[in-house]
């Protein structure tokens, strides 16, 4: 049976990827930073939930700790999603140093945590897949999203690299655009999403459903790594 660890696994896109690995008979481990009661009702709900493990990524020895801690309750982990982010919603002449550190940190640090945390129990164990959950954000840019952009631009830089250093050790690592969700983030960004809308080639947002099935289809493929796969269907959409 395989085992994924989801960070931000109590969120709008985390719990729906949980949820959709569950059915497909795949444990998951559910990584939260506050809310655990939410993460304690995923467990309770669905009996593919293997460990629920809490802590901040963006703190490397927390994600160290964490990793240790789920060796000892289920053994190790073959896929690696990388879904944990937030975002502060400002130009950047306002950011304050600690709110651009708090996006970069979260984003793209605590990914890197995650894979320089779990990436040895992978070689351990003969490989693995890998997703980073990047954004349209870091392909075009967003005003007023400058660290939101920064750090999911930085995860398909990150993603690429490391295709090429760990395809040696049988670890599979892509990237997934999942476009404006009616999730989560989305649901704050009312604006953003009737914009998103407005400029898709098929007049609607992306779906969770789909989402979650690319994510599938990735995670049965046996030679594919170093892409970037996206569920937009924007027009005029180019890396």
């Amino acid at each position: 049976m395989r085992t994924a660890l989801v960070t931000g696994a109590t969120g709008g896109l985390g719990e729906h990827i949980v949820r959709f690995l569950d059915s497909k008979g795949v444990r998951t481990v559910v990584h939260c930073h506050e809310n655990e009661e939410a993460a304690r009702r995923l467990r309770h709900e669905l009996k593919g939930v293997a460990a629920i493990v809490r802590g901040d990524i963006s703190d490397y020895h927390t994600v160290l700790s964490m990793s240790e801690e789920v060796i000892q309750k289920v053994g190790s982990v073959d896929i690696i999603i990388n879904n944990a982010s937030i975002t502060i919603d400002k130009l950047l002449v306002r950011y304050t140093e600690d709110e651009w550190d708090r996006v970069i940190n979260t984003n793209l640090k605590g990914a890197f945590n995650v894979i320089k945390s779990f990436v040895p129990q992978m070689i351990e164990h003969g490989g693995g897949h890998i997703i980073n959950i990047s954004s349209y954000s870091g392909i075009r840019g967003s005003e007023g999203q400058a660290a939101y952009s920064a750090s999911k631009a930085g995860l398909i830089g990150l993603t690429l690299s490391l295709s090429k250093e760990l395809s040696v050790y049988n670890i599979k690592i892509n990237a997934l655009i999942p476009g404006y969700l009616p999730l989560g983030m989305g649901l704050k960004a009312a604006e953003a999403m009737k914009r998103a809308a407005d400029v898709s080639a098929l007049g609607g947002l992306s779906s969770p459903d789909d989402v979650v099935e690319l994510i599938c289809f990735i995670l049965k493929s046996g030679s594919i790594t170093g892409q970037v796969f996206t569920c937009e269907s924007r027009v005029g959409f180019n890396y």
